[in-house]
């Protein structure tokens, strides 16, 4: 919990740095590969959790990896290793892609589904959501057997859950109290 507030608080810093310096859009670019680099890889996520390898390492290393990212976000690192507050880094990024999203008017919805969505029932969904939301919407596409059937918006802090597996847990609850 703690770490996920911190977490928020340096992605507003930099977002703030980065949109005065007008890098925003370069630095969210470094902070999607930061984020997917660090989610797919185990060992650089176990290094950086790790109170054995020295911060000057750790440095090294995102560096070697991140070769071409922008100078502010050089300078992140060099405040996460400051403030021993390394291990953030990838919630770090993941709170900047999406205030950075937030404050481009842009909304991420999330749609869970047992198989994947059309194109023709995108654009219908996408449709929806402008006139529902009032932004632009992007749509992430989620595949979840699990739901049976139907499907599961997610947008910003709303969620609808029209799936099957959702309605016989109902129906279930239903049955228990009587």
């Amino acid at each position: 919990m703690a770490g996920s507030r911190a977490a928020i608080r340096y992605a507003k810093a930099v977002l703030e740095l980065a949109t005065s310096s007008n890098s925003a859009e370069a630095v969210n670019t470094d902070m999607t590969l930061i984020a997917k680099t660090i989610s797919d890889s185990k060992d650089l996520s176990a290094m950086l959790h790790s109170p054995v390898v020295r911060s000057v390492i750790k440095k090294s290393a995102l560096l070697e990896i991140f070769n071409f990212i922008t100078p502010l976000t050089v300078n992140l690192f060099d405040t996460l290793i400051e403030n021993k507050r390394l291990s953030v880094l990838e919630d770090v990024a993941i709170k900047y892609m999406q205030l950075f999203e937030q404050a481009s008017g842009k909304e991420i919805a999330i749609v869970t589904t047992v198989v994947p969505l059309t194109s023709d029932l995108e654009t219908k969904v996408l449709a929806k959501l402008k006139s529902l939301t009032g932004k632009a919407v992007d749509i992430k596409n989620v595949i979840d057997e699990s739901i049976i059937g139907g499907f599961v918006l997610r947008v910003g802090d709303m969620q609808y859950d029209a799936s099957v597996a959702n309605k016989l847990n109902k129906i279930k609850q239903e049955f228990s109290l009587n």
